[in-house]
């Protein structure tokens, strides 16, 4: 058994946050009166708002401007404590937590460890390909994007050149859309300044969908404009289509189709991230822990979970709600009132999800926004797409950072940003080819 983690004894119900997403930060906010001591576990010592990841990947944005410490979070709550470790194991009946360097005492358990990329059981895809779920992945995606140019003007063979200048996004969510909108400024407008010597009419961008439309999400209006709004960005969309294989430089679908290229990037699926030692039937579909109307994980009795590793199934919601950072906000939100009521022996409240629209940007000027009844497109689309995110960005400075960077891309068609600051190879392939040699 691990030694006793250093964390101090306040005599206090201790409640332990696994995980520094929205979730667990809007948890621990809530309870900052209570007469608790909160304990945040993360792997990472800050917050990170994923939904502009995309953006450090396209060179749009310094990293630290989407990335936020979380001890500067609460540094005025004198009840939280912050370790930086992995969770790795839960054992319920003695309500501890193991962590790689150490092991925890809880009296209430929260799990909101968020959810990583879903591969569906291709391994050579997971090996392959470049997910976009962390700050270090977007990372490896901006020097991949970089790197691939560098390489291109290396050789003088014409397919291999095509190759290193082809990009493939596989799913149409919000994730894949708005990255194969950046990808498409990028070739309009700010990569052929930076390789003149390169002929970008052989650039290619496909966005592959394995539905039928794209933003399955929202509306067909919305989907249907998204659509044009791509496609003048010269993206090519492969809707009813289905990856079935990508070895590192060939692509293959199930009709047969094949397209050669260096860099594919996943966002088609999402499974939540568990931590072993939870009871069997708490696991539901996807990697996603079930959960009673309070967040309660199913067969435990003070272990709770919220965000997208929680899934709250119910005849309005047969596969739990969506895995987006609203539903994370709000559930983090009622389970700090809830834990407040439990500490008072008061009854608690059913969790009810308030939906406050879906959006999704296509590059400048260009948005697709639904608010209830309201659908709006276009430029003042993009204008709300904006100001919700830059309201949502934790810290003054990088909401002021990031206005400053999007009104400079925008005024000078340009992205600063471009600097390929840690050469990226594939940890799974020795002597991988996607990386070039470091010189002095």
């Amino acid at each position: 058994m691990p030694h006793e983690l250093d964390v101090p004894n306040l005599h206090l119900p201790r409640i332990v946050i696994v995980g520094g997403g929205f979730g667990g930060i809007e948890l621990a906010k809530k309870l900052r009166n209570l007469p608790v001591q909160v304990v945040m576990i993360d792997q990472n010592n800050y917050h990170t708002f994923q939904p502009l990841l995309y953006q450090v990947a396209t060179a749009g944005l310094e990293p630290d401007s989407i990335a936020f410490p979380l001890r500067k979070i609460f540094k005025q709550q004198k009840n939280f404590y912050f370790r930086m470790a992995k969770a790795e194991q839960v054992l319920p009946n003695d309500n501890l937590l193991l962590t790689n360097i150490g092991k925890l005492h809880y009296d209430y358990l929260v799990l909101a460890t968020g959810s990583t990329s879903n591969y569906f059981g291709m391994n050579d895809i997971a090996t392959n390909s470049l997910p976009m779920k962390s700050l270090p992945e977007a990372l490896n995606l901006r020097s991949m994007i970089l790197q691939c140019f560098e390489n291109a003007l290396l050789t003088h063979n014409l397919t291999e050149r095509e190759s290193h200048t082809t990009f493939v996004i596989v799913g149409g969510g919000p994730t894949g859309v708005e990255m194969a909108g950046a990808m498409g400024e990028l070739k309009k407008h700010v990569l052929p300044n930076d390789y003149p010597e390169l002929d970008f009419r052989r650039m290619r961008i496909h966005l592959i969908e394995s539905g039928d439309r794209l933003l399955g999400n929202m509306s067909d209006e919305s989907s249907q404009k998204t659509l044009e709004f791509l496609e003048r960005l010269d993206v090519h969309v492969w809707l009813d289509t289905f990856v079935t294989a990508y070895d590192g430089n060939v692509l293959q679908t199930k009709g047969g189709k094949t397209i050669n290229a260096k860099t594919m990037i996943w966002s088609a699926g999402v499974k939540g991230q568990i931590i072993e030692g939870l009871a069997p039937e708490a696991i539901g579909k996807g990697s996603r822990i079930l959960v009673d109307t309070t967040n309660k994980v199913i067969g435990h009795a003070n272990i709770y979970a919220i965000g997208d590793v929680a899934a709250m199934i119910a005849d309005d919601t047969p596969r739990g709600h969506p895995m987006v950072a609203p539903v994370a906000i709000q559930q983090g939100q009622l389970l700090g009132e809830n834990i407040a009521h439990i500490l008072q022996k008061k009854e608690t409240n059913p969790f009810k999800y308030r939906d406050k629209g879906s959006m999704a940007t296509v590059g400048r000027n260009r948005a697709v926004v639904e608010v209830g009844k309201m659908k709006t497109q276009g430029f003042i689309a993009w204008f709300l797409w904006m100001t919700v995110h830059l309201m949502t960005l934790v810290g003054f400075r990088n909401k002021v950072v990031t206005l400053i960077n999007w009104i400079w891309n925008y005024f000078n068609y340009d992205r600063g940003i471009r600097l390929i600051v840690r050469p990226y190879k594939n940890p799974n392939i020795p002597n991988s080819p996607h990386s070039r040699q470091e010189t002095n």
